[in-house]
């Protein structure tokens, strides 16, 4: 029985991960909930662990790719900026040519590997 294989893509900037599959999704999160905090519960992750991360997209790129108000009476609010949403259509691009380049290596490497999927550890 082969196992189903993805590989991912992580864009570097110096040291830092700019672009990933994790902060891809809180993109598509904020994109869908309108908010960073309910993205955040959404990926059970903490308010703070996902507002370092905005920030440290909004620092990487020309222009930021999440637009965050502050609260009040209406409480504020986050969107995905065109910036942002072009960078997830690029990133999921980039993945799928990457998976198409690959697919016969990893089903190959499939092959290898045992039955049982470890638990990462992670945090990813």
């Amino acid at each position: 029985m082969s196992k189903i294989l993805k590989p991912t893509i992580r864009i570097l900037f110096g040291d830092a991960i700019s672009i990933g599959p994790g902060k891809i999704s809180l993109l598509h999160a904020i994109e869908h909930t309108g908010s960073i905090s309910a993205a955040a519960r959404e990926m059970g992750m903490s308010y703070r662990r996902a507002w370092l991360l905005v920030d440290a997209m909004n620092h990487c790129f020309r222009e930021p790719l999440v637009d965050a108000a502050t609260g009040g009476k209406k409480g504020g609010g986050a969107k995905v900026t065109e910036l942002g949403k072009r960078i997830i259509r690029s990133y999921l691009e980039m993945e799928a040519k990457a998976t198409k380049c690959v697919a016969k290596e990893l089903s190959e490497l499939s092959l290898l590997m045992t039955e049982q999927i470890p638990d990462s550890g992670s945090g990813n």
